[in-house]
């Protein structure tokens, strides 16, 4: 016993080695709800930017509105901007627009990406401090409860720099600097998982969305600028920049918040919706306009498939906009990025290898539906994006069958298959600012068809995803929050099915084994995780359909059976021999 415990430790210390060579301090201040995170949540941001083209510089400030969540509370916030930008000076505000209060210029020091911002040793401004509209008042006159309840406090926080430029986006993110066929500038930035922090300060963690935010950029008066949400006006600011002013209302991820500058114009239409009325803006490169009028009709598509699928578009008070972007795509909230060469597929190739991905735009469809999985529903931890691109995948097929048939839909998610790597787990290490394999897309969107099998109801199927939809409407969950749900809705435990695909590389394998009497047992592979017993359906020699219950140890197949073909709608293989024991 004492040579078992000795072996393990050895392996419990070797793994932690490894888990510490593989990440650093600066990971998890990243990836983790730290002390400098856990004791406030962000409820806006209003963020000013002014573009500097001839040196790709941006100065500005971001407004960030807090509330305590603990009074216990060390006396720093961390706040996030990624080298090589700096935080110049930083602001805490109390009060509200009608009575401000008080200002204090705080302190702060660096550890690499993270700003730690203290609140002990500030003093008190006097000075005007531009363009900080929020002045100091003493002596204020007595409010009430109501106005005190309406108080916000707020982290004004001044930085600049020049962006990390992305080398590849919007895989490995940064801004953007193109130009269009015209030789004008084309500008944005791709940032999900490098962070928002990488172009302005803010609380990086994927875990807290503000409820609303404000975008006022600054960029040259012969360009336009496009943002999230909705247009509330623009400034000619009399000096050859215009500043445009964009707002959302709903919660948004960090990584969303974006900007689009280039030489766009304007279309839409109103989509009559499950909620009503619905705008839809498609913001295009003047030379793009007259294929976008055509090409984009898969837009009103996309939105009825997966309202029928998923419920209402999350985001009807911002909008829904595509807008032309110097690379591939992006699921920007209210905004999304596309860059697909108005091409049908996926760069003009279907990735199912079936000829079904030819029939739609890729871009359109996956990143718009990244408005229910990803935008609506937000993982809290990276680790967990599964939930935005499994189910995302899924929605290819979804849109597929809704619009060829059930079998069109089968024949996409079965082609994708090929595309599975099996590398890694794809759920992460936590609390780290890790992503899964990227077997979260394909891999991933055949477990839900799995699951939808096993379910072997289409209408309750959908009412889970619908109820995804409704229940964590604009919230951030972990991966258990989604698997209970599941579990709950559809009365079946699925705990070993997410088990089996999330966190192991093993696709769960069927033996089928012959005795000498050619009678047929089956049972799950011993590779598949301890106490994995998902049904399955099989055909006989006939076609006769039946299913099954494997389990690690082998049963009898049916009377009469001499032939076992697995359903193709389950991702399971089969391994066939006289010589399992």
């Amino acid at each position: 016993m004492k040579k078992i415990i000795s072996v393990f430790s050895c392996l419990f210390i070797v793994l932690n080695i490894s888990f510490a060579q593989q990440f650093t301090h600066a990971d998890t201040l990243r990836g983790s709800n730290g002390p400098g995170r856990a004791w406030w949540n962000a409820t806006k941001y209003d963020l000013h930017v002014n573009f500097n083209f001839s040196d790709s510089s941006i100065s500005g400030y971001n407004v960030i509105s807090y509330k305590v969540l603990d009074q216990k509370h060390p006396d720093f916030f961390q706040i996030d901007l990624q080298e090589p930008m700096i935080i110049d000076s930083v602001i805490l505000a109390t009060g509200s627009e009608k009575y401000p209060l008080n200002r204090k210029k705080l302190s702060f020091t660096r550890e690499g990406n993270a700003w730690f911002v203290y609140l002990k040793g500030s003093n008190p401004l006097t000075d005007k401090h531009e363009p900080n509209k929020i002045m100091m008042i003493t002596n204020s006159p007595k409010r009430s409860s109501q106005e005190l309840n309406k108080e916000t406090t707020n982290l004004l926080v001044y930085y600049h720099g020049k962006p990390r430029k992305a080398k590849n986006a919007p895989w490995d993110g940064g801004f953007v600097w193109k130009r269009d066929t015209g030789g004008n500038p084309w500008v944005t930035v791709a940032c999900q998982g490098l962070g928002a922090s990488v172009w302005y300060p803010c609380k990086d963690y994927q875990g807290d969305e503000p409820d609303s935010a404000e975008m006022h950029f600054t960029t040259p008066s012969d360009l336009v600028t496009v943002s999230n949400g909705r247009l509330r006006g623009k400034i000619d600011n009399g000096d050859g920049t215009t500043t445009y002013d964009w707002a959302v209302v709903n919660p948004i991820n960090n990584y969303d918040i974006t900007f689009y500058i280039g030489k766009l114009v304007h279309f839409g239409e109103i989509y009559k919706g499950e909620k009503g009325d619905l705008t839809m803006d498609y913001w295009v490169l003047d030379s793009n306009l007259a294929k976008a009028k055509v090409h984009f009709k898969d837009a009103p598509k996309m939105m009825k498939a997966f309202e029928h699928w998923f419920g209402p578009y999350p985001f009807y008070a911002d909008g829904y906009k595509l807008v032309d972007a110097p690379h591939l795509g992006m699921e920007h909230q209210s905004a999304v990025a596309y860059g697909n060469h108005y091409l049908m597929g996926y760069l003009g190739r279907d990735l199912s290898h079936t000829g079904w991905g030819f029939k739609w735009d890729f871009i359109i469809v996956h990143e718009s539906g990244h408005e229910w999985f990803g935008n609506n529903i937000t993982s809290k931890d990276l680790a967990d994006m599964w939930i935005h691109e499994s189910f995302t995948n899924y929605s290819e097929t979804l849109f597929t069958e809704y619009y060829y048939g059930k079998q069109a839909g089968t024949d996409y998610i079965v082609g994708v298959r090929k595309n599975i790597v099996n590398d890694k787990p794809i759920i992460a290490h936590y609390g780290v600012n890790e992503e899964g394999s990227g077997d979260m897309y394909y891999k991933g969107g055949n477990m839900i068809h799995t699951i939808r099998q096993v379910i072997n109801n289409d209408e309750k199927f959908r009412k889970i995803l619908r109820g995804l939809n409704k229940t964590f409407y604009h919230q951030t969950v972990t991966a258990k929050q989604v698997e209970d749900y599941i579990n709950q809705q559809s009365g079946i435990d699925f705990s070993k099915v997410f088990e089996q695909y999330l966190t192991t590389t093993i696709v769960p394998a069927l033996d089928v084994k012959y005795d000498e009497n050619g009678k047929i047992s089956y049972r799950w592979n011993h590779n598949c995780v301890a106490g994995f017993d998902m049904p399955l359906k099989i055909y006989d020699q006939k076609g006769k359909p039946y299913i099954i219950h494997p389990t690690k140890d082998f049963k009898l197949a049916p009377k009469g059976m001499e032939h076992i073909k697995i359903d193709e709608n389950y991702y399971v293989t089969m391994n066939v021999s006289e010589f399992f024991r």
